[in-house]
């Protein structure tokens, strides 16, 4: 147990002590809050900066003068030479834009939007929304049907998702989940994926300079293995702390920041004013974005995702680096691991292609549970499921297994490393594998 330790305390170390290490460590959390910031800082700037001057051309008679100016959009009623607003419109510097409204716009609903440049989605999107207005309050009108009244009876149903349970009632978010669970799925496919790999690189690099026949006069073979394991996943596990830490400070200090020097929240509601109260629906639900967002992360148990995240990164880490171990003993060089490396890899491809679809639809259906017992799955099943929440028991139970399957896992691979570790020069094939895991000794 000491040597385990000693080996171990080695792979960490070596690892945690690199500026690569430090440097990734500390520049994603500030790379992520960077892009955050500017995100936020150009969506302001897009705001400001995206002024237009619309010129109209009403050929029907019917829209003259009830288009609205907003804070980025001017509408100007100009002559009836097509020809000559064109000219105009090419030989101007500013933003400028040519509207033409055809005699049946009432029946076609086809206009024509010309610009030097293609308009951007949401000057395009202003100018149908608001056409659309006029021509639907004209429609009321020659149906006899008073437009206020219409709006007063249309319902606007806001549904609050409740989950029940022995223990009472709390809120849930459906849509929180689902990104949530998205992007838990992505992040342990690309993490197991990456640490296990540094197991085997570095198995293959011990292997290629004969450094491990030194190594193992001292230790058995399956205890360096279960040292180099233990290790790197003790240093990935410290590195996703300290993302988490680092990242929710900064992100609590930038959002702090930015929101005491700019209400962004406000400026959006301002972008848009028309007739009647102002601000028009799109508007509304732009500038309630950023509050429903901020209520729907409320109602995610956080502390839960993040403590089975940890859990599952680890033992799903563990389980897959004995195989990355195993295959890393068997071969002289990263070229000769793709015909093991498949797999390996399948099921957690399976699983990963499948939270994009089925996981997320269904997350307490059949297929769902299964695959969140199955160890070779669970890593990734469990944490999508884990946001909709999911029974203890079933938590308990997949970890139970997850931790049964990298044992029996590890078992395996150490059979198939003890003798790999030291074969050079001999491609290994499935065959072989067979014979190493039966020989005795």
């Amino acid at each position: 147990m000491n040597k385990i330790l000693l080996i171990i305390k080695r792979e960490y170390l070596s690892r945690v002590k690199k500026k690569s290490f430090l440097l990734v460590t500390f520049l994603v959390p500030l790379f992520l809050i960077g892009i955050y910031a500017l995100t936020i800082y150009l969506t302001a700037k897009s705001f400001e900066g995206n002024q237009a001057t619309i010129y109209v051309i009403d050929q029907s008679s019917l829209i003259e003068g009830k288009l609205s100016n907003t804070k980025n959009i001017t509408f100007m009623d100009v002559s009836d030479d097509i020809v000559a607003e064109k000219a105009r419109i090419l030989s101007e510097k500013e933003k400028t834009l040519l509207l033409i409204i055809p005699p049946d716009v009432a029946t076609s609903s086809n206009v024509e939007l010309y610009a030097k440049e293609t308009a951007s989605f949401g000057i395009q999107n202003e100018v149908s929304r608001q056409l659309e207005q006029v021509l639907r309050d004209i429609a009321f009108a020659n149906a006899g049907i008073d437009r206020a009244t219409v709006e007063r009876i249309s319902p606007n149903v806001t549904l609050s998702a409740k989950e029940i349970s022995a223990d009472g009632e709390k809120d849930s978010s459906a849509g929180a989940a689902m990104g949530i669970a998205i992007s838990l799925s992505i992040l342990v496919y690309i993490c197991l994926f990456l640490y296990g790999a540094q197991v085997m690189r570095g198995i293959i690099e011990e292997k290629n300079s004969r450094i491990v026949e030194v190594i193992i006069s001292s230790v058995k073979p399956f205890q360096l293995m279960m040292g180099k394991i233990i290790g790197i996943g003790l240093v990935g596990l410290t590195q996703f702390i300290l993302w988490i830490v680092l990242s929710t400070t900064l992100m609590g200090v930038a959002s702090a920041g930015i929101m005491d020097g700019r209400d962004i929240k406000a400026q959006i509601e301002n972008q848009q004013r028309v007739s009647g109260d102002g601000v028009t629906p799109a508007t509304k639900s732009q500038g309630g974005l950023f509050s429903k967002a901020t209520h729907e992360l409320s109602k995610v148990d956080f502390q839960t995702i993040v403590i089975t995240f940890l859990l599952y990164f680890f033992g799903g880490y563990l389980l897959y680096s004995a195989l990355f171990a195993a295959v890393g003993s068997a071969v002289d060089s990263e070229t000769e691991t793709q015909q093991f490396m498949f797999p390996i890899t399948i099921p957690l491809l399976f699983t990963y292609i499948l939270s994009f679809g089925i996981l997320v639809n269904d997350p307490h259906g059949p297929l769902a549970f299964w695959l969140s017992m199955i160890p070779f799955t669970s890593p990734i099943a469990m944490l999508v499921r884990i946001p909709f929440g999911v029974p203890v028991w079933q938590i308990g139970l997949s970890l139970a297994l997850l931790v049964g399957g990298f044992v029996l896992t590890t078992w395996v691979a150490g059979r198939i490393y003890r003798v790999g570790i030291l074969m050079y020069g001999k491609k290994a094939s499935y065959k072989e594998l067979a014979k190493w895991f039966r020989y005795k000794g």
